[in-house]
């Protein structure tokens, strides 16, 4: 468990909900999300974001290329470090292994009843330092048994996703099947992109004044 004399070292990202700090603890570095920061008409929204974030690394506990929960007070979530560049820092291109390494770990995912639901943003999928895939950023993740029609349908979601990145960056390596599974749209895409998607750029855009975008996400 984090120790009350953890130093940040600096700030990874800062926004509305809090700020992400790399700390560097007795144990090594660490990565703190940090409500502390948020403004007070802000902290529900951004503590019930946290509470599952934690609640999906519990799920996951022990699970390779993902992060680890280390402790979750309701103030601070601390989780693992892992070293590595997010995917628009550094991307994958012509990178087949890599892609067929990101297919693996999204099914160890749903296979542990988890789908991460935010996958459109490069910024939370990591090139390790060692080259291979990872995730992080489980505020949005759903936890479900991963047979039930709904978690199929998200995991599924989670895939297309990846799928369009391999399409911007490794397009011809897509396969048949893969190209088939980035034509077909599910009920939650089209009700996102009709009602979710316009109320969450007035949000972020208008309210939060975030600078977001599919790829990177809200700027540090």
């Amino acid at each position: 468990m984090p120790h009350s004399t953890d130093a940040p070292t600096h700030a990874l990202k800062a926004d509305s909900f809090g700020r992400i700090l790399l700390v560097q603890g007795p144990q090594g570095p660490f990565v703190r999300r940090d409500l502390g920061a948020t403004p007070l008409w802000l902290r529900v929204p951004a503590w019930w974001l946290a509470r599952r974030e934690a609640r999906a690394l519990r799920h996951i506990e022990g699970m390779a290329d993902v992060p680890q929960l280390l402790d979750w007070d309701g103030r601070h979530l601390d989780r693992s470090f892992m070293a590595g560049d997010a995917m628009y820092q550094r991307p994958p291109r012509g990178d087949l292994a890599w892609f067929r390494a990101a297919r693996r770990l999204l099914q160890q995912l749903h296979r542990r009843g988890v789908a991460h639901n935010d996958l459109a943003k490069e910024a939370n999928w990591l090139v390790t330092a060692d080259g291979r895939p990872a995730l992080i950023d489980f505020q949005l993740a759903v936890i479900g048994h991963p047979r039930s029609r709904w978690m199929r349908l998200l995991a599924r979601e989670d895939l297309r996703h990846l799928l369009k990145h391999k399409r911007m960056y490794c397009r011809e390596s897509l396969t048949p099947v893969e190209k088939r599974v980035l034509k077909r749209t599910s009920w939650v895409r089209e009700l996102w992109f009709a009602i979710g998607k316009p109320v969450y750029r007035f949000v972020t855009r208008r309210i939060l004044h975030w600078e977001d975008n599919e790829g990177q996400g809200p700027k540090p």
